[in-house]
């Protein structure tokens, strides 16, 4: 019998691959890791042994100090794929990113060692501000994806959520660097929408949209599936399944585990859903032990399961 399988995320909520590198082959070693369910403060003990695991989902801006350790996770026989975020915007927006050349030559590296179908480029969220206003937009991902035309075959695309933290954190930026922004009303999304995909199909991409269900209407745009078992199959060369289990309402995403930790991603993007500020997840960093169970210290509360 198979047994209980899962594809591990690392992560939707962090950067793993810049910061938290050595941490991940520690645990991978070990065969397991610990982390906290960020709602109900539960403990689980998550196998990352060979059996346990279908395979992973790397999620980063920055898979530079992270080369070594894929070719580590392939050594022990694990399938993966890279999405990585390049958006080339300004540092108003996003202090501590890459720059954009060396961004764009990080997914270049990746394709090239593991093939295209080993990388997603992303593409999010858009931010529509003084800064980044729609023309800006069509110039920057068309550059962007001349750049990465044949190495890639699909970007996803999202318009950023105005949560509350993402408010306030674009806000701050805002009086700080003195621009204004905005969240566009739909048919002003739909039409950048569909001049994103022109030119991504011109690139030789397929356009696809995460979690905003409201806008698959739009021509050449197909809903996201960041986990995808499609993918990881064609990487495999054998089936890999799983079940349909997002992790938001529109997510059409596999099921799958996620082992990082919010608040702990030190890039600096002021749109971020994942950070509170960037002070408090400088101060979680610098908490880090890359030989804990944990990627960041936690109070344990409930058993872990």
């Amino acid at each position: 019998m198979r047994g209980t399988r899962v594809i591990i995320s690392a992560s939707y909520k962090t950067d793993i691959p810049a910061f938290y590198g050595r941490w991940f082959l520690n645990r991978l070693a070990a065969g397991y890791c610990l982390m906290v369910n960020p709602y109900g403060r539960q403990t689980h003990r998550i196998d990352l042994s060979r059996e346990a695991v279908d395979g992973f989902v790397f999620w980063t801006r920055n898979a530079w100090p992270f080369l070594d350790a894929l070719e580590a996770v392939n050594q022990r026989g694990h399938h993966f794929m890279i999405q990585v975020t390049v958006t080339g915007y300004p540092r108003a927006l996003e202090s501590g990113v890459l720059d954009t050349d060396r961004a764009i030559g990080q997914i270049l590296t990746l394709a090239n060692r593991w093939g295209p179908r080993a990388v997603v480029w992303r593409y999010d969220p858009i931010v529509l501000s003084t800064l980044t206003p729609p023309p800006w937009h069509r110039t920057n991902f068309a550059r962007l994806a001349s750049a990465l035309r044949g190495s890639v075959d699909e970007v996803v695309i999202s318009f950023m959520q105005p949560y509350r933290k993402t408010t306030r954190n674009l806000d701050a930026a805002a009086r700080r660097h003195d621009f204004t922004w905005h969240d566009p009303a739909i048919e002003e999304k739909r039409t950048l929408l569909t001049d994103l995909a022109l030119i991504a199909t011109d690139a030789g991409m397929t356009t696809t949209l995460c979690t905003q269900p409201h806008l698959l209407d739009t021509p050449g745009v197909t809903a996201a599936r960041c986990v995808d078992t499609t993918r990881l199959s064609d990487i495999a060369g054998h089936p890999i399944p799983g079940r349909r289990k997002g992790n938001r309402p529109g997510c059409d995403c596999t099921e799958s585990r996620d082992i990082g930790d919010y608040d702990s991603c030190a890039q600096g993007c002021a749109y971020c859903y994942a950070v509170a500020t960037r002070e408090a997840a400088q101060r979680r960093l610098k908490s880090h032990d890359p030989e804990g169970e944990f990627m960041i210290p936690q109070a344990i509360g409930r058993p872990v399961s």
